[in-house]
């Protein structure tokens, strides 16, 4: 007996996935059909995504509410529609488009629109993952000229670095004495004794 199933993909943790779990369950998808990852649309390598596909049988069918949250990728979108509909021999549903409902239009000219206006969306699901690198790269380049600078800051060297690193190497103090003076991690007060030792040879030279 064939089973209806339901696909969600939101970005991150953060986004809300509401608004496609409820369209799900108003086409008639059981909660425990319904399977969700919160990850990149880039390429189709999620866990729950590859779970529900190993489920999928001939004459299954999945709802998924728009064409980008199968994917953003416009190459391995017609693939994985190519092997779902193709080989596997479900039939797909794309709510918020009603053209790409593979129950409808079995004949050529159905198959041929339906081909055309996959081709169109995945397309536009990967030229808009384009645009959003782009907009993030170009505002992280303006964010740097501006001088905002990314990644965890950086520890403090305190004022009396190289005082308490002459203490250690005269044998005064020990290494977890030095680490509490310094309020650092043993490989970040290592790698500020390096720079450090850099230094001192760059003044010399």
């Amino acid at each position: 007996m064939s089973k209806v199933y339901g696909y969600v993909r939101v970005s991150s943790s953060e986004q809300n996935e509401t608004r496609q779990m409820v369209a799900l369950k108003k086409a008639g998808v059981a909660a425990e059909n319904i399977f969700m990852d919160k990850q990149s649309g880039k390429d189709f390598h999620r866990g729950y995504y590859e779970r529900m596909v190993s489920r999928l049988q001939k004459g299954d069918l999945l709802y998924i509410l728009s064409i980008d949250r199968l994917g953003r990728n416009y190459a391995e979108i017609q693939n994985q529609w190519r092997m779902l509909t193709k080989e596997i021999g479900i039939d797909i549903c794309v709510l918020d488009m009603p053209l790409l409902d593979t129950r409808n239009g079995k004949d050529l000219m159905g198959t041929f629109i339906s081909d055309l206006v996959l081709q169109i969306l995945s397309f536009a699901a990967e030229n808009e993952r384009q645009n959003i690198r782009t907009r993030q790269e170009q505002g992280i380049a303006s964010a740097k000229e501006k001088g905002v600078r990314f990644g965890r800051p950086g520890i403090k060297v305190p004022d009396n670095f190289r005082a308490i690193v002459n203490e250690w190497e005269c044998g005064d103090i020990k290494i977890d004495e030095v680490l509490e003076k310094c309020h650092m991690s043993k490989s970040t007060f290592y790698r500020r004794l390096r720079e450090l030792r850099l230094a001192q040879e760059n003044w010399v030279g």
